[in-house]
């Protein structure tokens, strides 16, 4: 990992710790499809963990609707994507449990979309001072966003996100797997996560929403924006 890279994961951990709440600290990863969210959210555990703090890690990628499977979620349309998560799940699970009143009792999973059913995940339980880092896409929407604690949105160009995203998708097909393979995960960025994800941005402006932006368009010296600000207090 680079000097820049590991300098921009102390300050985004600084800045997580630094919130002071009577139960765990809630931290949305937010960003485009391809972002890098995942990478810097597992990234974030260690300087959280090297600063006293137990992490929860979690995605809202196993979170899915319970109807969404391994062949209905390779047909999703934008809009039936955006609109593909169970936030009651990830709620009743997650977020309420780790919330102001909840009972530190959590499920990190609950559906991936590609197995039938709930995931068998054991129930854990959290330390109060705690932090959840959960990283997706449209975390930031309106009916989610009084979960979160601190707000960080991934910035990356469209065209960016796309081709990492295909890189990646494509690590799950075979090796010897045809350019076909290729264009057919092209197709269903453009046809699917670019116009969800632009759909997402036009109408919440995540970033504006964020208590950090992380322009993440050069991995090995990601820049954080002037948008990061001190937390919200609750009821702030």
């Amino acid at each position: 990992m680079s000097a820049a890279r590991a300098g921009a994961l102390e300050r985004l951990a600084d800045l997580i710790v630094a919130v002071e709440r009577p139960h765990p600290v809630r931290v949305a990863v937010d960003g485009r499809s391809g972002a890098g969210k995942s990478t810097l959210a597992d990234e974030l555990v260690a300087p959280i963990e090297r600063r006293g703090r137990a992490v929860v890690r979690a995605e809202v990628d196993d979170f899915y609707r319970l109807e969404v499977d391994r062949h209905s979620r390779a047909r999703l349309t934008a809009e039936a994507s955006y609109g593909a998560y169970d936030h009651a799940a990830l709620r009743r699970l997650l977020l309420d449990p780790l919330g102001p009143g909840g009972s530190r009792h959590y499920r990190r999973r609950w559906h991936d979309g590609w197995n039938e059913g709930e995931i068998d995940e054991p129930e854990r339980t959290a330390p109060d001072d705690a932090v959840l880092l959960l990283d997706g896409v449209f975390l930031l929407r309106p009916e989610l966003d009084p979960f979160w604690d601190v707000r960080i949105f991934v910035h990356v160009d469209a065209e960016q996100g796309l081709l990492r995203g295909v890189e990646r998708d494509l690590t799950l097909e075979p090796p010897q797997a045809p350019a076909a393979a290729r264009a057919l995960r092209v197709r269903r960025w453009r046809e699917r996560y670019l116009p969800a994800d632009d759909a997402y941005l036009r109408a919440v402006d995540p970033a504006a929403r964020a208590d950090a932006v992380v322009d993440n368009r050069d991995l090995a010296a990601p820049r954080l924006l002037p948008r990061i600000v001190t937390p919200r207090q609750p009821g702030a």
